[in-house]
Formats: C-alpha cells, structure tokens, sequence
C-alpha cells in the first residue's frame, strides 16, 4: 500500500491514562522513601530531596552554594576522592537547587548501590565546606556571573523576577556582584546545618530496584537521627509585584532586545490551571502556537519565542519570553498584544483546539515514559501534597475544555493593564 503524503494521518484519540504511582516507606528514623520499581535496567537512582532550596535563604547564592560544596570534601574524603571513588563503580551524583527544595541524586548501578551510598553518605552527613573549595566556587560563580550580566536574556530574566515579586521575596531576590562578598563559609555552613537534616529529608527512589534496597537506606541514613533538629520555618512573605507596568532596560550595543511580558497567577493547585494551561499552549506553549506563527514564521522577527504558566510552591505566574532583533523591537510587542486581544474577543476554532487538545495529551504521555520521568511526575504533585488523581483532573480538563472558557480566562487573566512588560535592550 502506498502512503498519500499529502493527506494528514488521523488524529488517535486519547482516551485514558494509567500511570502507576509511587511506593511509600518509611526508615526506623521517620524518613519516608517513595519507590517507583519499574523499567528493565539494572539501573536505580536515588534522590534526596530537602526544603532548602531559595525560598528558604536569607541572602542570595546561599542555598546553591550550600548545596554546590557539599561534594568539595568531607571528614573522610577529599573531593577528588569522591569523585574517583564514585566514578570508579560506574555512579553518578549531581547536586540541584531550584526554588523550593534542593536535590541531591545519584545513579548507580544496581550491583554497586550500597558502595556508593557509602560515599553519598558521608557528603550528606559529614560536609567540611573547605575554604579553598569555597573561594573556588565562589571566583568561578562570580565570573560567570559577570559575563551573563553583559547578556540581555539573562539581565530580563532577572529583572522580570524582581518586577514580579519583589525585590525581597525569595522568588524575586537575584544575585548581585556584591552578593559575591556578602556570602561567608559561616552562613554556608549554618544553613546546611538547619536544612540537611533526617527531619528535612525526603527520598525518591526509581528504576529497577534492588529487592534490597530499603534495607541499604535504613541503613545508611535511617538507623539514627542526623543533623540538627531544627524545625523548618517556611518564610511568610508578601507579594510586592511593580505597580508600573512598562520596563525598559537600555543596552547601547544590544544587538537583541530581550522582551518578557507577564503577571503573577496561581500554582498547579488552582482550579483554573488545567484549563489555562490549554490557552497558554494555544498562545505560545508548542511550535505552532499563534505567537510563533505570526511572529517567527510570518514576520521573521525571532528564532524562537514562547509562553508558559510556571508553577511554584508558594506562587504562580505567567510568562511570554523572547530575543528579536533591535530594529522590530516595537513591531514584536505590537504583534503579541494583538494575538492576546484575539483570544479575549474570539472564539478558538474547534479544529485548532483539537489539536491542541492531542498534543498537550500526547505531551503528557510522553512524559511519563520510564522510571526516571514517573520519578518527576510523582515530585511534580507531591511538592504541592497532591494526590495522583490531580492527573485524572488534568486530562478530564483538557479533554472538555470549550473555546468559551478559554476565551472567558483570556479575559480574566490576560488584560493589557494586568501584564508587565520588560524590554532590555533597544526600542
């Protein structure tokens, strides 16, 4: 039989969703680990999470810089120890902070788990913070620091952060070049103290895992009570989004203007977020959105430009980012304002829905293709204590949404005088 290419292949419907959900344990000492024993390699990775990421910090760099140095020695091992030893069975182990909690994550495999949570042990419980790692660190960071401040997607993104939250709040609070002599070992070391700690840890396990495995982590991080225990206060901070709604960052030399246009919204926990998520990806959430039809393939004024709904435990907001070129500066913004005022006075036509519909669900399934993504999955909604059925709620929601809901949040949320707009570069 020989394929018609001119002829679009039907649309597959999707109609149910099964994702099997994670494993809950708990170790001598409280700790719960979450398991998700699933794919085919004799592969595990185990990931520590904790409430220290830059929600809780009191000055910027410290939650990155405490959780960065913990791999930078220990009582028993140097760093180079660590890596080699590590390395030498095969693992692997990062270091991640984002704006709620950090991570620290190891992949192994299965036969040489428990030797490398040896090691993982020791950086978790027995960090020293040398001061040579610390000076390393800290030249490095402030470096690379002073070359992306010479970038105009960077200076917006930081920007843009302020604008939304405030210069203050731990979402809006970025570094500076003198947040670089700010920072001390003391404040670095006192952190780690009241952050890593049992009290504090969570653990996520996921792969094909050792039958044996619950039994390692008891007995590695569960026999006892480690660290400080110290209650974790959560900061109670207020929002002080601008009240000015036009930015402009002058860049002489800019070649790019750098353009972010949004407001604070609501979290994953919100009512309207399934839904609005439908019309973000309609405005600018996928290759073919409206925003990147007019404005890269019709006018060519960018490579690449996008919307988004980011969702964070204590906040919310919406985004419309993008670099063009200095001269079509005024014509993008023209451009954007005009594709959201269509999706406030017209309705979606059914067809664009349709397919908009598929692919955010085939987005989704995609999404949950393997152990490591279940693991993600499952972090997505037990950050925000929510239970799997939020998924069931997801798709039901995509799968009905109307085009008169989605035009009835476009104007709800997206008016012109709710949006902040910040240009950095030229106008």
């Amino acid at each position: 039989m020989t394929l018609n290419r001119k002829l679009a292949p039907e649309f597959k419907t999707i109609d149910t969703i099964h994702i099997p959900q994670a494993q809950l344990s708990k170790l001598d000492n409280g700790i719960c680990v979450y398991t998700i024993n699933s794919g085919s390699q004799e592969l595990t990775k185990i990931e520590f999470l904790f409430k220290a990421g830059m929600y809780y910090q009191s000055q910027s760099l410290l939650a990155s810089a405490a959780n960065n140095l913990l791999e930078t020695g220990t009582k028993h091992y140097t760093a180079n120890e660590l890596s080699d030893n590590i390395d030498f069975f095969g693992s692997f182990f990062e270091c991640s902070v984002e704006q709620d909690f950090s991570s620290l994550a190891l992949f192994s495999l299965n036969r040489f788990v428990d030797k490398s949570l040896h090691y993982v042990e020791d950086i978790i419980k027995n960090p020293t913070f040398p001061k040579d790692e610390f000076e390393i660190y800290l030249s490095n960071k402030k470096q690379k620091h002073l070359v992306n401040s010479q970038k105009v997607n960077v200076l917006a993104r930081r920007r843009f952060s302020e604008l939304l939250f405030g210069e203050d709040h731990p979402y809006g609070r970025e570094v500076k070049t003198e947040s670089f002599d700010e920072i001390t070992i003391d404040t670095i070391k006192a952190f780690y103290r009241s952050h890593y700690q049992s009290g504090n840890c969570t653990i996520v396990a996921s792969g094909k895992l050792p039958d044996n495995l619950i039994e390692s982590l008891n007995n590695f991080f569960g026999k006892d009570a480690w660290g400080t225990a110290s209650k974790i206060n959560t900061p109670e901070v207020t929002l002080n989004t601008t009240t000015q709604l036009k930015h402009f960052i002058d860049k002489p030399d800019a070649i790019q203007s750098a353009i972010r246009i949004g407001r604070t919204l609501f979290n994953k926990t919100h009512p309207d977020y399934f839904k609005f998520q439908v019309l973000n990806t309609i405005l600018g959430g996928y290759f073919g959105s409206r925003l990147m039809a007019n404005i890269r393939e019709d006018k060519g004024y960018t490579y690449g430009i996008g919307s988004g709904l980011a969702s964070l435990v204590h906040a919310g907001y919406f985004f419309i980012a993008t670099e063009v070129g200095t001269d079509v500066t005024k014509q993008t913004l023209e451009e954007i304002y005009k594709e959201i005022k269509i999706l406030r006075e017209e309705l979606v036509d059914e067809d664009e829905l349709e397919t908009v519909r598929n692919y955010v669900l085939g987005q989704f399934l995609r999404s949950v293709d393997g152990p490591y993504s279940l693991a993600d999955k499952f972090k997505a909604i037990w950050e925000f204590d929510l239970g799997y059925d939020y998924f069931e709620k997801y798709f039901d929601a995509v799968k009905k949404v109307t085009p008169q809901e989605i035009k009835d949040l476009a104007n709800k949320y997206l008016q012109e005088k709710d949006l902040i707009e910040l240009v950095v570069g030229k106008k």
